[in-house]
């Protein structure tokens, strides 16, 4: 095995804890595009990677539960996906409704927004769908908040006569979420907005006191 088949290896055990998806453009800091393909195809006939995808890699382990090949890291793969095309994807409404536990649902294909054109690829064996989406939609990438944002707009407004998916969002999401939400409720659509305030209420309460403390001078008693 060559030494720049070595240098791969060494990055991807060492990313993601050994889950790291990669592909040909994270390695060309290593040599051209045409000799990094070919040291990547090497390490997948030795079994050192497999392909999981058209020019994705991640390194095979077993599943301990299960005893077999464990599937793929589909977040990784998608990240993968999203750093090659230089493209933006969040998971779809239903997708992350499912992930925050506000619904069963699940469906029949795993589906993504982006800012990318609309496909269908095939990753590691499972149908992925991606649609296109426009800004209103995707500014919201990267996001800390942005699963909870998809999930509201998939339950619609339905979801501000259902008082529990608002309390099992206040009750769960981390407080970081609550905050992004709050601090960027402007982008969300009319009937969303006291929705957002409602989860993230603590944090909003929390965002006044320390408004309030910070006029406060204790040498005047107010």
């Amino acid at each position: 095995m060559t030494a720049r088949a070595d240098k791969i290896m060494e990055r991807v055990s060492a990313h993601h804890g050994g889950r790291w998806v990669c592909t040909p453009g994270d390695f060309l800091d290593l040599g051209g595009r045409e000799a990094v393909s070919r040291a990547l195809s090497r390490l997948v006939k030795a079994g050192r990677l497999r392909r999981v995808g058209h020019g994705l890699y991640d390194r095979p382990r077993i599943s301990s539960v299960l005893n077999r090949p464990a599937p793929v890291d589909l977040e990784a793969a998608i990240a993968a996906l999203a750093r090659r095309d230089g493209v933006r994807i969040m998971p779809d409404g239903m997708v992350a409704a499912n992930q925050l536990g506000l619904t069963n649902a699940v469906p029949a294909k795993v589906s993504y927004v982006t800012d990318g054109h609309s496909r269908t690829l095939e990753i590691d064996g499972r149908t992925v769908r991606f649609r296109h989406a426009g800004p209103r939609v995707m500014q919201w990438a990267g996001r800390p908040a942005a699963p909870v944002v998809q999930a509201l707009r998939w339950l619609g407004r339905r979801a501000a006569s259902d008082g529990e998916a608002v309390s099992t969002l206040s009750r769960h999401l981390p407080d970081h979420v609550k905050l992004d939400l709050l601090r960027n409720s402007r982008d969300l659509p009319g009937w969303a907005l006291p929705l957002a305030r409602s989860i993230a209420s603590d944090q909003a309460g929390d965002r006044a006191r320390l408004s309030g403390h910070a006029g406060h001078d204790p040498r005047r008693g107010t």
